[in-house]
């Protein structure tokens, strides 16, 4: 039975990556939600793969973080190969 691909292995490298994106951004989630115009909760689940963040949202959050998108997948990349 396929689960949801935010709880596949692949994925499974992003929620935090995100969160220490965001602390290296020295933001806590409620400014980092203002910042995107969106609820603290979603912010804490995106952080906890309670919701899947798509490449739209990510470079979003990259923006918000001061990180090209592109540095910022770059580096989430690395991470995971």
């Amino acid at each position: 039975m396929p689960s949801k691909a935010q709880h596949s292995l692949q994925y499974a490298s992003l929620p935090p990556f995100l969160r220490s994106m965001r602390e290296n951004a020295g933001f806590t989630q409620r400014q980092l939600a203002d910042l995107l115009g969106k609820p603290q909760s979603w912010i804490h689940n995106c952080e906890t793969a309670n919701r899947r963040v798509d490449v739209a949202e990510f470079a979003a959050w990259c923006d918000a973080c001061g990180v090209r998108p592109q540095t910022g997948f770059t580096r989430f990349l690395k991470l995971v190969r």
